[in-house]
């Protein structure tokens, strides 16, 4: 039970992080470095799955990538770029933090859920595959639009 709260604990923590960093991201250029270095960071957590403890069933390997996708939609529909002079920004969308705020509350509320069915093991697993499925169809959507509009920018440099 002490798992759970901590792990709990620990996620909030992380998605208050995430909110902050958002919103001061927003006040500086962004470029597709920033893009992707996340996902690529986060993919080493998938060592977790050498410990039998945190590896899943092929159900819960589906349910996760699944919700992950679904949950990735509100991210990419709040997540758009803007050129301010000769620089690409990420707009502040007063969705996306609410939007945060009611993943990261769906998220404790599946974790107290779950937590009496499933391991906590394999929970944290599939907490991890889900994050990690949502993460990468955001980004990949955000380079790709973040692209676009620097072509654009490069179109508009040439003259």
């Amino acid at each position: 039970m002490s798992y759970i709260i901590i792990s709990t604990i620990v996620a909030v923590l992380m998605g208050v992080t995430v909110i902050f960093v958002r919103l001061k991201a927003s006040k500086k250029p962004t470029n597709a470095k920033k893009i992707i270095m996340p996902p690529i960071f986060m993919s080493t957590g998938a060592f977790m799955y050498i410990i039998p403890q945190f590896r899943l069933t092929p159900a819960e390997i589906i349910e996760a990538i699944v919700l992950g996708m679904v949950f990735s939609i509100l991210l990419i529909k709040t997540s758009k770029f803007e050129i301010q002079g000769n620089d690409i920004y990420l707009k502040r969308s007063k969705a996306f933090v609410f939007i945060l705020i009611g993943l990261l509350v769906i998220r404790v509320a599946l974790k107290s859920v779950l937590s009496a069915t499933i391991d906590v093991g394999q929970l944290s697993g599939m907490f991890f595959l889900l994050a990690f499925s949502m993460i990468v169809p955001w980004r990949v959507a955000m380079y790709r639009n973040y692209m676009k509009l620097q072509k654009e920018l490069d179109g508009l440099n040439v003259i």
